[in-house]
């Protein structure tokens, strides 16, 4: 790293909500402009930067500062510059010139502790004294953080952060209690503010870690799908893993669940523990669906003959469940339609949509991911979207809200939402809170897939309360039985083992293991599917991995991949994390693996939008590695990605099944071969099956295949959201 020291000469642009800014350095006579997150920096204030020399495609040369240490302004001249460039109220060259005068090297301590000096000039009053006093100890406060928090290995950025959410006290705040970095909104592991705790003499047994422990075990088990933990296991794993007894972490659970920082429920006899968000979350849930479920509605009196005529229009008859199916969205206000591949499902939404639309004038199709949402567009023929684009978020506040609220409703009749056994429990919530009182709400999702990413198991939960309209389709239809992918997916569910199949079918499995099973996989991508099948390696075939790890995870399969299918070249720029080795490259397959609500994405001959999703996948068009920019094609949406939101994208040859979910694939090649026991479950083997359009291969052991197919344990997620939508639902039938 290079290292510059100068005086700041002049800001050109500054993001206060993130800390990064872009200025001009007067370093010894040369003006070199610095960009980076810095944390605050103002005119006059003296800075030592150390980064790159890079060449911004639009801004020229410039010097990247990786880290920015500064201090204020020390003699006349500079303190001059800085109060002149306007960065305090009511503050001009004319006024700064008669402050420095006046109080000469001791102005800034005038200015911060006794503003009321300041009105010994005149024009200037208390309330403008006030304001210019409290403006400068903000400004103040955040550089102040950031020094602070610098010591201990911290960016900018994270002061920044902190800065936001704690105050102006944030500094004192965290040296007593140095593990709220632990919580929103910075989330540090424990054990790196533990290590910034014992530097500040914070002992092991202290009050503050304990809490701090329990909060971070619920938390972490949160992000692992639990929304609440029975309380015995919550004390038990905490103690272990903050190294205490088990009554001091008792009681500071206790002393938690006093001042509201945690809640508790009993159910069947087990007292559990939810953080609130997540308490209200299910409670909310649970209120509204069991509202709709015991809301009066009557049947359209010409139900019956509108099936048949839809029946007529199809050229076939529906099957008996799928009539019921039919029957019960028209008569509920809430209805839960759950089935397998094969089973008539979208034919069954499909019908339920032509009706609905026939009666209701706003009828809204939603999916929890951007590439649910387009297959269902193209199943159904309807438009669907995201739930997140149906909400629209607003992220102007820095964290996520959405603009349609309990205060601000969808205008909807109807919400159909499909792939409902991804929606976690907040998203749910936010949806229902969102929908008119009258609304429907149809829940469309196959319950055998893996649960949703963030936390709870809503579909999984609301079939086992078992209160709500619910069909589930169970027939394969005779042209699906024709599918092995849909057999054998069956017969996992059933968990019988899967027909081996041979080149003629659309499943097969070739047996195979360790580095031999990654040469296989990359051979089928490579070469032996496109030349069987005439399938794009990259745009038709898709490697799901049950883990990242080993020969066959996905961290090395994409490696493997990425050299094989795009390997470099001199006219495919390209940007490597030199530590890691990680490459993106022009014309490389990738993955968005967070949602960013702020990206901006252009579409052609169709309006601008904002958004990025988890799981969205697309093609890297264009690499400047001056800027360490990409530009990547997502369908027909064009995104161009920042040096600082890189990290957002991984290469996507080879992704967890976890990924994969909402999505569908014409070819599927699934290594089970060196899958870690902890991930050897039945539906995270089904679920990466059914992502198959046209044919699912299944590379590895027959052995990890049975202990996958015969393990059910790791489908369990601890939520109580059955009981409390059997409270919500029970008590008003039996007022009935």
């Amino acid at each position: 790293m290079l290292k510059l020291e100068g005086v700041v000469e002049h800001v050109i642009y500054e993001n206060p909500d993130t800390g990064y800014a872009v200025f001009e350095v007067d370093a010894g006579g040369t003006d070199i402009v610095v960009a980076g997150n810095v944390g605050s920096v103002d005119n006059g204030m003296s800075i030592t930067a150390y980064g790159y020399m890079v060449n911004h495609p639009s801004y020229g040369e410039q010097f990247r500062a990786e880290t920015c240490e500064a201090s204020l302004p020390q003699d006349t001249a500079a303190l001059l510059s800085y109060l002149s460039s306007g960065v305090l109220p009511y503050i001009g060259p004319s006024t700064a010139k008669k402050i420095v005068a006046k109080f000469g090297a001791h102005t800034l301590n005038v200015i911060s502790e006794t503003p009321d000096k300041l009105c010994e000039l005149k024009g200037i009053t208390p309330q403008k004294a006030a304001a210019i006093s409290n403006e400068f100890r903000r400004m103040y406060g955040v550089r102040e953080v950031v020094a602070w928090m610098a010591k201990f290995g911290l960016s900018a950025q994270m002061a920044v952060t902190a800065y936001r959410a704690f105050g102006p006290a944030t500094v004192e705040a965290l040296k007593k209690n140095p593990y709220m970095l632990c919580g929103e909104p910075l989330n540090l592991k424990f054990s790196q503010v533990d290590g910034i705790a014992a530097q500040l003499q914070v002992g092991q047994g202290s009050d503050l870690r304990i809490a701090a422990g329990l909060l971070y075990a619920l938390r972490h088990n949160a992000n692992n799908g639990h929304t609440c933990l029975p309380a015995d296991k919550l004390i038990e794993s905490t103690a272990r893993f903050i190294r205490v007894e088990p009554d001091a972490v008792k009681a500071g659970l206790q002393s938690l669940l006093e001042h509201d920082e945690m809640r508790a429920c009993t159910f069947d006899g087990t007292k559990y523990i939810y953080l609130p968000d997540l308490l209200s979350a299910e409670q909310d849930i649970a209120a509204r669906l069991g509202e709709l479920a015991t809301f009066p509605t009557e049947s359209p009196k010409t139900l019956e003959s509108d099936i048949r005529v839809l029946e007529l229009t199809q050229g076939f008859e529906y099957a008996p469940l799928q009539r019921e199916a039919i029957r019960l969205a028209l008569s509920s206000r809430v209805m839960v339609l759950t089935g397998g591949p094969g089973t008539g499902k979208t034919t069954t939404v499909k019908a339920i949509l032509n009706l609905y639309e026939g009666i209701y004038d706003r009828v809204a199709l939603c999916a929890p991911t951007g590439r649910a949402a387009k297959r269902l567009t193209e199943l159904t023929g309807h438009s669907a979207s995201t739930i997140h684009r149906l909400l629209e978020v607003d992220y102007s506040t820095g964290s996520v809200r959405f603009i349609h609220n309990e205060k601000n409703l969808l205008p909807f009749d109807v919400i159909i939402l499909d792939e409902m056994s991804m929606v976690d429990a907040k998203l749910f919530q936010a949806l229902l809170a969102a929908a008119r009182y009258h609304c429907r709400i149809i829940m469309v999702g196959d319950a055998d897939q893996l649960p949703s990413v963030g936390p709870g198991s809503v579909l999984g939960e609301i079939l086992q309360a078992d209160v709500l309209p619910t069909v589930r389709l169970n027939e394969i239809f005779r042209q699906a039985q024709k599918s092995m992918i849909v057999q054998n997916a069956h017969r996992i569910v059933e968990g019988q083992m899967p027909i081996k199949g041979g080149r003629n079918d659309d499943f097969f499995m070739i047996e195979s293991t360790g580095l031999a099973c990654q040469r296989l996989i990359c051979d089928l991508v490579s070469t032996r599917l496109p030349k069987s099948y005439g399938y794009d390696p990259v745009r038709d075939i898709q490697v799901l991995c049950p883990t990242k790890v080993g020969p066959t995870g996905s961290v090395e399969l994409n490696r493997r991949l990425q050299a094989i299918l795009n390997p470099p070249a001199p006219d495919k720029p390209q940007i490597i994390w030199e530590q890691s080795g990680r490459v993106l490259r022009c014309g490389d397959k990738v993955m968005q693996i967070k949602n960013d609500y702020d990206i901006p994405y252009e579409r052609d001959g169709a309006e601008a939008g904002v958004g990025a999703y988890n799981g969205d996948m697309g093609i890297i068009t264009a690499v400047d590695p001056e800027s360490r920019a990409v530009t990547v094609q997502m369908d027909d949406r064009k995104y161009i990605y920042g040096a600082d939101q890189l990290a957002e994208l991984e290469p996507a040859y080879a992704v967890t099944v976890h990924k994969s979910q909402g999505s569908e694939f014409p070819a599927v090649i699934m290594p089970v071969a060196d899958v870690p026991a902890r991930l050897c479950y039945r539906n995270l083997l089904y679920t990466g099956v059914t992502r198959a359009r046209r044919l699912c291969i299944l590379a590895g052991t027959r052995r990890t295949e049975q202990a996958m197919v015969d393990n059910v344990r790791q489908n369990m997620r601890y939520s109580g959201l059955r009981y409390l939508l059997r409270e919500a639902v029970t008590p008003a039938e039996k007022r009935r």
